[in-house]
């Protein structure tokens, strides 16, 4: 079982975080239309998944607005946000917000091993960073080891400019 920490306090998670190398698995997320959103449908364009607890949260948010700005300098790229919220709850955010380069999307597979297990945030989503390839394979992968910081979002998207 992988671990992350939520303010210093150790916290486990569903099952291993994903692998670099590793074939990224499907996922089903629910975008804020309430359409589906699928793996399958972002064959072939470079994926960026930025995963969080909440968007209710200020480094959530804060990290929704830099992947939006970063966005702009990656072509053929689809950042997707990703968390529990409720679609309803992401869209009125990236609307508030101005979000226009993000898809916000609910919900995950377990196969991404980023499920707290454990901890005042039982049940949501670890903060973690996942970057596919045009394949669906995963060239980048940060399990952020303080759920109350932000991820390394140079190193992400070092990685997608490396493709």
């Amino acid at each position: 079982m992988s671990q992350t920490k939520f303010k210093g306090s150790p916290v486990q998670l569903e099952g291993e975080f994903i692998r670099v190398g590793a074939p990224a698995p499907d996922f089903e997320l629910v975008k804020g239309d309430l359409s589906p959103l699928r793996l399958a449908d972002l064959k072939g364009q470079r994926v960026v998944l930025n995963i969080f607890p909440s968007l209710d949260t200020g480094v959530c948010a804060a990290s929704v607005r830099r992947f939006n700005k970063e966005a702009a300098s990656l072509p053929d790229t689809v950042v997707v946000a990703v968390s529990k919220d409720l679609p309803f709850a992401q869209s009125r955010f990236c609307s508030v917000e101005g979000i226009d380069r993000v898809v916000a999307a609910s919900a995950f597979g377990r196969d991404y091993g980023v499920g707290m297990v454990g901890g005042p945030l039982k049940g949501l989503l670890a903060r973690a960073v996942v970057v596919l390839d045009r394949e669906g394979r995963v060239v980048y992968a940060q399990l952020v080891p303080e759920i109350t910081e932000e991820p390394d979002y140079a190193a992400a998207v070092a990685a997608v400019k490396g493709l």
